[in-house]
């Protein structure tokens, strides 16, 4: 059963009631490089709870949080004056905190399409409602996911040659922590994924063996226990190296992407 550290409590709580609907609800910070980490923590709670067999409705609140809006019709008179890249997202200023390219960006990471829904309109009815949010976001009623900033310096985030790199670099560090994403942690996760995917494609080539139970116990135990993406990385660096048979291997890194949505085998096939 997952469960999720609820950030109005700290206490840990279900994240879903029996099987019941569990309906997560993104509330964006803006359109910058934070809302796309926003997003993808929500993806991967999506995952969670589907391969645990839950219904989910994935829903977010695209305009800015109101305090937000107030806080810069405050500064406006201030803004007219001062550099345009000052009214940008802080933490990506080449953006201009335009909705349709988050949205790319976000398809481009494999994260799915979130439904645009405000609790005043109609719709299904949820037994769990989880808000993923950024910290110091609007009070909310359901369980709370907060999700950190992302550093980027004052230029705007760099661009990797493959989208998924992002997805992994965003992924590597805790998600209540603030994230600081610079050219060397994208050319890490590049060169991560290449050397995974290289690795993946050889294993596929072996007769398959399912996933040791042992190993889909600590895969599980890490991504229920609070969403813990890092442990499940860990979990698949000791199987790079370890004495599990090749076709054990493929298979375990296949089990876990459907989670982490990290194309890992990506390029079976292509060497022949």
């Amino acid at each position: 059963m997952l469960r999720i550290l609820d950030a109005r409590t700290g206490e840990p709580t279900d994240a879903a009631l029996a099987r019941g609907l569990v309906r997560v609800h993104v509330h964006l910070p803006g359109f910058g490089i934070t809302g796309l980490r926003v997003l993808l923590v929500a993806d991967v709670l999506v995952r969670a709870l589907e391969i645990g067999g839950n219904p989910v409705w994935a829903t977010l609140t695209s305009a800015p949080d109101p305090a937000d809006a107030v806080d810069r019709a405050d500064t406006a008179d201030e803004a007219v004056s001062a550099d345009p890249a000052d009214s940008a997202d802080p933490n990506d200023p080449a953006d201009p905190w335009d909705e349709a390219g988050l949205r790319a960006r976000a398809a481009q990471l494999g994260i799915r399409p979130f439904e645009d829904h405000r609790d005043t309109e109609p719709g299904p009815v949820a037994t769990r409602t989880i808000d993923v949010l950024a910290p110091g976001a609007a009070p909310t009623d359901g369980l709370r996911v907060e999700v950190a900033p992302v550093d980027t310096g004052r230029g705007p985030a760099p661009v990797p040659g493959d989208p998924t790199a992002l997805r992994l670099a965003l992924l590597a560090r805790r998600r209540d922590l603030p994230l600081r994403l610079d050219a060397d942690a994208l050319a890490e996760a590049e060169g991560t994924l290449k050397r995974w995917r290289a690795a993946v494609a050889g294993w596929a080539t072996r007769p398959s063996k399912p996933v040791p139970e042992d190993v889909r116990l600590r895969m599980r135990a890490a991504w229920e226990d609070d969403l813990d993406v890092l442990a499940v990385l860990d979990v698949l660096r000791w199987v790079e190296t370890s004495d599990v048979v090749e076709g054990a291997r493929f298979e375990t890194y296949a089990y876990a992407d459907r989670l982490l949505g990290l194309e890992l085998t990506r390029e079976i096939g292509t060497s022949l």
